[in-house]
C-alpha cells in the first residue's frame, strides 16, 4: 500500500454536536425474506447503476483482508499528519495543530492505493468503522463554524469509511446496509444546505457538485449491497425509501444519472418497491414537476410571440 500522502485541499475547521434522528439506526432496516422475482429484477437495476456510477474506490475488492486497526485513524497516519501539521481543527488536541489523539483523529481518504504492501493494521474493522461514522455524525450540525468546513471534513472521512468497507469486501449484513444508508442521508442533507449557501459563497458551487457526485456513487454502492443481500434471501424495509431517492435525482435534470431512461429503470424494479409509499410519492412529485415545467415552458414561448 502506498503510505498515506497529505492532501493540500480544504481542511475542516469546526466541531459541534448532532442529535437529529436522520442518521439514527432503525429496526425498520431489519431483513426479511424476498422472492426470486425481487432478486432478479434488483440484479438488473444494480448492474445498470454500478457499471456507470459506482466509485472505483468503492468497487475495489482485495481478498483475505480483515482490518485490525482499533482506532478511528491508524497510528502511523496520525503520527505523520501530526508531524506535517495536517490536522483538521476537529482533530486538534486543545487546538494544537501538531497534536491529536486516538479519540480525535480520523483516517483520511486516500485516492491512490496499491494492494502490494497493504496491511491489516491499516484497515479498520466493521465495528470501528461504525463507531467512526457515529462520531462523525455527531459533528454534522456544528454551529460554531461554517457548514462548508464541517461538510468538507465529514465528506472526506466518510469516503475513507466506504473505502475501508470495500477493501475488506464488507457488503452483507445489517451494519453495512445501515452505514451506507446513513452516509446517503448525510449527502442528501448536505445537498440541501450547500444549495442554500451557494448564493452567498462562490466556493460552495464546486462543493455542491462534488457532494452530488458522491451521493450518486454512494447510492450505487448501496444498491449493489441490497442486491448482494437479496442473493441470501434478505431484503430491507428501507429499500423503497432509498430507491425513491434515485427518482428525486431527476427533478430539474435534463440527463439521466445512469444513462438509461427512467421508464426503463422503473420496469426493472420489483413490485414491492414500485408500490412502496416512498416510491409512489417520488413518482407523483416527479410527474407534477414535469407538468409544471412544461406549462412554464409553454407560457414562456407565448410571452415571446
Amino acid at each position: 500500500m502506498e503510505r498515506w500522502q497529505p492532501r493540500h485541499g480544504r481542511r475542516g475547521r469546526g466541531r459541534g454536536s448532532y442529535s437529529s434522528s436522520s442518521f439514527s439506526q432503525s429496526n425498520d432496516s431489519g431483513p426479511s425474506k424476498t422472492s426470486n422475482h425481487v432478486r432478479k429484477t434488483t440484479t438488473n437495476l444494480s448492474n445498470s447503476v454500478i457499471n456507470n456510477k459506482q466509485d472505483h474506490n468503492d468497487a475495489e475488492i482485495l481478498p483475505n483482508l480483515i482490518g485490525t486497526c482499533p482506532f478511528m485513524c491508524p497510528i502511523e497516519e496520525r503520527t505523520q499528519r501530526e508531524r506535517l501539521r495536517d490536522l483538521a481543527i476537529f482533530e486538534r488536541l486543545n487546538g494544537n495543530p501538531s497534536k491529536s489523539s486516538s479519540t480525535l483523529a480520523v483516517k483520511k481518504f486516500c485516492r491512490t492505493i496499491s494492494s502490494k504492501d497493504l496491511r491489516d493494521m491499516d484497515l479498520r474493522p466493521l465495528q470501528v468503522l461504525e463507531d467512526t461514522l457515529n462520531y462523525l455524525l455527531t459533528i454534522f450540525e456544528s454551529k460554531e463554524h461554517p457548514f462548508e468546513a464541517v461538510h468538507d471534513f465529514i465528506f472526506d472521512r466518510t469516503r475513507s469509511i466506504r473505502q475501508d468497507l470495500s477493501m475488506q469486501n464488507i457488503i452483507t449484513g445489517d451494519q453495512a446496509v445501515s452505514m451506507y444508508e446513513r452516509i446517503v442521508k448525510f449527502h442528501i442533507i448536505s445537498h440541501y444546505k450547500l444549495r442554500i449557501n451557494a448564493t452567498a459563497n462562490s466556493n460552495v458551487s464546486p462543493m455542491h457538485h462534488l457532494n452530488m457526485e458522491q451521493l450518486t456513487k454512494t447510492l450505487a454502492s448501496l444498491y449493489h449491497i441490497y442486491d448482494t443481500n437479496h442473493k441470501s434471501g434478505n431484503t430491507y424495509e428501507t429499500e423503497g425509501e432509498f430507491y425513491s431517492f434515485y427518482v428525486l435525482l431527476h427533478l430539474g435534470s435534463d440527463h439521466q444519472p445512469t444513462g438509461e431512461s427512467l421508464s426503463l429503470w422503473f420496469r426493472s424494479l420489483p413490485y414491492s418497491i414500485i408500490n412502496s409509499k416512498e416510491m409512489m410519492f417520488s413518482r407523483r412529485l416527479l410527474s407534477l414537476f414535469e407538468s409544471w415545467r412544461l406549462q412554464a415552458k409553454s407560457l414562456s414561448t407565448c410571452g415571446h410571440m
